[in-house]
């Protein structure tokens, strides 16, 4: 009697994964899941130093990695990312867009316009812009991951012009999954809560909000980077086949809490 073929909820090893804002944080927990797990993946951040380090690690934990380091806000660094994967492993197989910028806490009524069109294209037009780079490369069964935030969802005083970004890519996971459906591409996206990393330091040392999700959120705690990790290599392998222009929110519960 043959037994039923089961499907791991992590991408097939040899994949080969790119991951932007990958070395520290969210991106630094999902390139360690996945090359502990067989992928290839490609380290990427402004920093090469920073990026390098994750790759020594990586690599002396016995996983394979590649440090390219990368502006998202220049288009021709973006193409240099996708072009250096291509030359060093001849595929891309998964992307996976977390690098953001958010250089103004406090009211969306005070953001200038500076700040507004880095925000967005920071966030916004560099993960369509990256996706469609790397897509061109990605066979049948290809998964791009967009990493949004539950502040898409929400109005916030803090993190106003960010939302406005995240609850773009919402929409851009949508149109994107369109786009490449018929070309077996899959295109998703992770709304996270508050995580515990450099770049949410600022919301961390506020203890109004730190109050709030420790008393309203479901499971009354803060996030940490591998409560991300996990969904997006979900999403990235043949256990979300069937899954496309979803955004999955991990945030411990916090957009349920009763506002009561």
């Amino acid at each position: 009697m043959s037994k039923n073929k089961t499907t791991s909820c992590m991408p097939e090893a040899g994949r080969v994964v790119i991951i932007t804002g990958a070395s520290k944080g969210i991106g630094a927990a999902t390139a360690k899941k996945l090359a502990a797990d067989g992928c290839r993946v490609v380290v990427s951040s402004r920093s090469q130093e920073n990026c390098q380090l994750l790759v020594d690690e990586i690599e002396q934990a016995g996983g394979e990695a590649l440090a390219v380091s990368c502006h998202i806000g220049d288009e021709e660094q973006l193409q240099a990312l996708v072009d250096k994967t291509i030359n060093h492993w001849g595929q891309i197989d998964g992307l996976v867009c977390n690098a953001a910028s958010n250089p103004v806490y406090g009211p969306a009524k005070v953001v200038d316009y500076k700040a507004f069109e880095l925000i967005m294209r920071n966030n916004v037009y560099s993960a369509m812009k990256l996706t469609v780079l790397a897509a061109g490369h990605m066979q049948s069964g290809g998964a791009v991951v967009i990493i949004s935030s539950i502040a898409g969802l929400m109005g916030s005083r803090m993190i106003g012009a960010y939302g406005v970004s995240k609850a773009a890519e919402m929409a851009l996971i949508r149109n994107l999954a369109l786009d490449y459906g018929k070309q077996g591409i899959r295109v998703n996206g992770v709304a996270p809560g508050l995580i515990e990393t450099d770049f949410s330091s600022a919301l961390m040392n506020n203890p109004a909000l730190m109050n709030k999700v420790h008393n309203e959120s479901a499971l009354g705690r803060v996030g940490q980077p591998d409560d991300i990790a996990g969904p997006i290599c979900f999403l990235l392998s043949d256990c979300a086949a069937f899954i496309t222009g979803q955004t999955i929110i991990a945030d411990g519960g916090m957009v349920i809490a009763d506002p009561l």
